[in-house]
């Protein structure tokens, strides 16, 4: 079953509905459905009415019970796996305000613990100076200085001591002369200070030696929740354990390459001093 991106909100309401169907099909009431899968009636109701969106696994367990098989359980579980994925394109965030989505993001940070960043070919706004910041979005219409001011308030969240941070960034994040020379030096100098952030580990994968990985998008996961990535036109929001799990095991392969603390830091002030040096 292939569903495109604008179909994917609707998914949800088609899994509830088919499972719905599925169950009185097989002439189960919610109850008993709720016994052989060991699940609560109020899960089992919650999804059926779309309130909730079951995991793959729930699903599974759900189809199993239900003892269907083939070409419909394939296309269900397809269903699930959509139900599971959110599309965000750049365009909607545009028309509704890109301080909106800073809202949004705010609420995600406050309700996460660990967070992992892959940083293919820029510096997130979380690490930003103000002037990276407002050229991150320079083409983007009209005033921009709410999204600006909300981009740089969300810092805040990196000195919360409850939650740990690790940034990979590759060489090419980091190096891309996204400002003029002195202010890509003074960005870089701000990398090195959040560096020191002691719930904060920052890490920069070098461009030498071997690196037989191939990294295609930036991401962000989420505790074990949650992983985001970045297309060209938007982003991908996957809740399925089995995405998330799959973008924890790419971070950690990544993170064997990287490196931190002080050797880090010295890379840094290396690239910063090139910038320097460009300005004069």
């Amino acid at each position: 079953m292939t569903l495109e991106p604008e179909q994917l909100g609707q998914s949800r309401t088609d899994l509830a509905a088919v499972l719905k169907n599925e169950r009185k099909r097989a002439g189960w009431t919610q109850t008993r459905l709720a016994q052989r899968c060991n699940m609560s009636q109020t899960k089992i109701s919650n999804i059926e009415g779309g309130k909730l969106t079951p995991t793959i696994i729930d699903v599974e367990i759900i189809l199993t019970a239900l003892e269907a098989s083939g070409t419909l359980r394939a296309e269900i579980l397809a269903l699930a796996r959509s139900a599971n994925t959110e599309w965000q394109d750049h365009w909607n965030s545009r028309r509704r305000g890109l301080d909106k989505k800073q809202n949004e993001l705010a609420r995600l940070e406050a309700a996460t613990t660990e967070f992992r960043f892959f940083l293919l070919s820029m510096i997130t706004g979380l690490l930003a100076t103000p002037d990276y910041v407002r050229a991150s979005i320079a083409d983007v219409p009209g005033d921009q200085s709410k999204t600006v001011a909300k981009k740089l308030e969300r810092q805040s969240v990196l000195y919360e001591a409850s939650k740990s941070f690790t940034f990979l960034l590759t060489e090419q994040a980091v190096r891309w002369p996204l400002l003029p020379p002195l202010q890509m030096a003074m960005q870089l100098d701000r990398l090195a200070s959040v560096s020191r952030i002691p719930n904060v580990r920052l890490g920069v994968i070098p461009l030498a030696g071997y690196i037989p990985e191939r990294p295609l998008n930036t991401f962000t996961v989420y505790d074990r929740r949650l992983a985001t990535v970045e297309t060209g036109t938007g982003a991908l929001m996957l809740r399925d354990h089995r995405d998330v799990s799959a973008y924890r095991n790419d971070f950690e392969s990544y993170e064997g390459f990287a490196v931190f603390g002080d050797e880090c830091r010295d890379l840094l002030n290396e690239w910063s001093m090139i910038f320097t040096r460009q300005h004069q």
